[in-house]
């Protein structure tokens, strides 16, 4: 999920749907015109079908770190009392040292995406997934914003009503953005973002 502006080719640089001639053999019941025999029913399962991706994406990250360390040493020479070297102090050859460190760190992230979008069904592989792709684009009186949705999911889990969870979808693309006066407002402005960047604090 990103904001910025729609990417043009998000939906270009994927298979689409190939077009296909609707046949004229005078038959009452056409393929082409939404006709599924009983044993389908009206499920989603062909190239240009659309299926309605229930958006419930939510990530909750949490990260705690933390260390301790500590290191003591300690070194004593005692010189003989008599001799040359009688004249030295004891306590004056005796030596010691310790270290400690603490640290600590937390880290912590939430995302939320809820709605809905609906979407074609570009590409049916043999293995019975399928690739669909799709996106909503909404120009508002305060912008725009949109939705660009694509991945892969199991025909089997596609529900009655043409519906499934997009967490039960593989490699999916999911780009949220929009653009105006809002989205605007809420960022810093170009003069604030350069200080930021030349900062060191």
């Amino acid at each position: 999920m990103e904001g910025g502006n729609p990417q043009p080719g998000f939906a270009a640089s994927l298979p689409r749907p190939p077009v296909v001639a609707s046949p004229h053999n005078g038959a009452i019941y056409q393929a082409a015109n939404g006709y599924a025999a009983l044993h389908e029913g009206t499920r989603a399962r062909h190239v240009g079908d659309l299926v309605t991706v229930v958006l419930v994406e939510s990530l909750s990250t949490n990260k705690t770190t933390s260390a301790t360390t500590g290191r003591d040493g300690q070194a004593s020479i005692l010189p003989p009392s008599a001799g040359p070297l009688g004249f030295l102090n004891p306590d004056a050859l005796n030596a010691s040292s310790s270290s400690s460190f603490n640290g600590s760190g937390t880290a912590s992230q939430r995302s939320q995406l809820n709605g809905a979008i609906s979407v074609t069904i570009s590409e049916v592989r043999p293995n019975g997934t399928a690739l669909v792709v799709g996106e909503r684009n909404m120009r508002l009186s305060q912008g725009d914003e949109w939705v660009q949705f694509a991945g892969i999911l199991r025909l089997i889990d596609i529900d009655v009503d043409n519906r499934i969870l997009s967490t039960r979808i593989a490699d999916a693309q999911i780009i949220y953005g929009g653009q105006g006066a809002i989205q605007q407002a809420s960022r810093p402005g170009w003069l604030g973002r350069f200080f930021n960047m030349v900062s060191p604090f």
